[in-house]
């Protein structure tokens, strides 16, 4: 079975966290982690280039040595490093990462002091009263793992996928079922379709005509790990993920007369499927994945388009199909016109080598030009960031400078001078406004004091939102999904906040974040509150993570003219003028 970049990615990973629950050199854990996420962003397959002798270490992040050991994973399908260091270090450990607040040096004072490898020890432990007599630990530390634990124990069995990991892991998939000559069309549905931020499985439609050879290419697919079913119009697998579970994947053949009303059948939401059919029954209609049928006539299928118009619907974009009002909506006139990857003018978060980025101002300035921007900003961190290479006064000053010194080279595209700033636990800014004034835009964000009360982290973010220098607020809630949980703090009072300030929050592209979430982007739009759609970029491939951000919004029924940075800039910056 060949290897994939996410099983590379996937096993540099676990290197990286195990390294650091073992308490190795930061830096060193860091290579792992950023050779992780370079391998995963890389266009190229690793095993080809490694088949034709092309030298890795010219790929950012990969030095001589990572390079030697993607050789011997793509030779061998293991890597031996990992294999010894799991004799130091259980795997079983990194179940303990999942509880916000273990990190990796805790994790690994458990392991050592207590013996604790997993869940089941770690809840005996806290009951014999053992961790709260470890330094660091005390009750109150205690009392957020128990909640912590409990919140993983209730939380559903079911692995869902981010949706760009499930994107990744099935578009080979797609590409080799399109090579197929009798393949008409093939098209992902269900939760995938509606672009939903996590995925349990992937539903797959296509119409041909010839199933049986589209089956048997589907079930000996060479990343299929299990046949579920094989059948002459469906079959199920699964797919190899290179991470804890792999990806269940349904097939469908379904005849082209009902090619639109499987399609919408399959794209769900359930709930959406259910008020959309009982405006059928209203009607003396039926519904199914066949078609709209009147007693045995069939009345349309073809189209989704013709199974809404005979319920008297428009048509209902797939991000909207939540049943969240979108049915009123439609039979009102009153569906928005959502916002897509063409009506935006920029980026206004990215990252370059000047702090934790891969790639310059001028590479990545070059790479969002090819995006068709017309400006982008640049928010390297702020000192209190000091992990990532934060900047303080003195380095902002001189990059101001230099990106003034470039400019001439790009006389239809504006690079923006600005700053990812920390907000600090007493709600100033890590740097002094002197130095804020001389940027173009200034985006806010919060990465250290996370567990402060709802009150105080509140407070927090509205004094930071008194500086006239403070105009957007990045990756609001900071969680990861699936990760690491929203910090808490009254959202609807910093987004009224926000409006009445002139401030503007973000929706975070990056795929483990995509915050907001759908449902805050909504709230915000009710509020009149525009919000921005930015990457937070640490490398020029990351630019194109936008689609994630774009579908969010989309969710969120954000129109073009509820998004900041579908303008060009000589709006923008009129807009965010305090």
């Amino acid at each position: 079975m060949p290897i994939h970049n996410q099983d590379i990615a996937g096993i540099f990973d676990t290197v990286g966290d195990l390294l650091d629950i073992k308490g190795e050199n930061p830096f060193r854990v860091r290579s792992y982690k950023n050779a992780a996420r370079a391998i995963e962003e890389m266009s190229q397959n690793v095993t080809e280039m490694v088949d034709k002798h092309e030298d890795l270490t010219k790929q950012p992040g990969i030095g001589k040595d990572l390079s030697q050991k993607i050789e011997e994973i793509v030779r061998t399908g293991r890597l031996e490093y990992l294999k010894n260091l799991t004799k130091e270090v259980p795997l079983s450990l990194l179940d303990l990462l999942k509880i916000e607040t273990l990190g990796p040096k805790k994790v690994g004072k458990l392991y050592q002091e207590l013996s604790i490898r997993d869940l089941d020890s770690l809840e005996k432990a806290i009951d014999e009263g053992e961790v709260k007599e470890l330094e660091g630990f005390g009750e109150k530390t205690v009392e957020k793992i128990k909640t912590e634990i409990e919140r993983i124990r209730s939380s559903p069995q079911e692995r869902r996928f981010l949706l760009a990991a499930a994107e990744k892991i099935v578009s080979s998939l797609l590409e080799e079922l399109e090579k197929i000559p009798s393949v008409d069309r093939i098209i992902i549905a269900g939760s995938y379709r509606r672009r939903k931020e996590t995925v349990g499985d992937i539903d797959v439609l296509v119409t041909c005509d010839d199933p049986e050879t589209v089956m048997e290419r589907f079930v000996s697919y060479e990343d299929v790990t299990t046949v579920i079913s094989h059948g002459s119009t469906k079959s199920s697998v699964k797919l190899r993920s290179g991470r804890e579970s792999d990806l269940q994947v349904d097939l469908r053949v379904v005849p082209d007369e009902s090619y639109g009303a499987a399609l919408h059948y399959f794209t769900g939401s359930k709930a959406h499927n259910v008020a959309v059919r009982k405006r059928a029954v209203s009607k003396g209609l039926k519904i199914n994945e066949y078609g709209v049928f009147r007693d045995d006539e069939m009345l349309a299928g073809k189209t989704e388009e013709a199974v809404y118009e005979q319920v008297g619907l428009p048509y209902i974009e797939p991000e909207l199909r939540e049943d969240r009002g979108e049915i009123e909506a439609g039979l009102n006139g009153n569906l928005p016109e959502l916002v897509t990857c063409e009506d935006m003018k920029g980026d206004l978060q990215t990252h370059s080598t000047e702090s934790d980025g891969k790639n310059s101002i001028e590479e990545m300035a070059r790479a969002a030009i090819d995006m068709g921007y017309e400006y982008f900003a640049v928010t390297d961190h702020s000192q209190r960031v000091s992990v990532a290479g934060g900047m303080d006064e003195k380095r902002l000053a001189k990059q101001i400078d230099y990106i003034n010194s470039i400019q001439e080279k790009f006389s239809d595209f504006t690079i923006l001078k600005s700053i990812e700033v920390d907000i600090l636990e007493d709600g100033t800014l890590d740097l002094p406004d002197s130095i804020l004034k001389e940027l173009d835009i200034v985006t806010c964000s919060i990465h250290y004091n996370r567990n402060l009360s709802y009150e105080k982290q509140t407070e927090r973010i509205l004094r930071a939102m008194d500086n006239r220098y403070f105009n957007i607020l990045a990756h609001p809630t900071g969680r990861l999904i699936g990760s690491r949980e929203p910090y808490q703090f009254d959202l609807e009072k910093v987004m009224q906040a926000a409006v009445e300030k002139g401030c503007f929050l973000e929706i975070n592209a990056h795929p483990e974040r995509l915050d907001l979430n759908d449902t805050h982007a909504r709230m915000a739009k009710e509020m009149g509150l525009k919000l921005t759609i930015s990457t937070d970029s640490h490398s020029t491939a990351n630019l194109k993570n936008i689609r994630y951000g774009i579908s969010q919004a989309r969710r969120g029924w954000l129109t073009r003219d509820d998004v900041l940075n579908t303008r060009p800039w000589s709006e923008v910056k009129k807009l965010i003028s305090r």
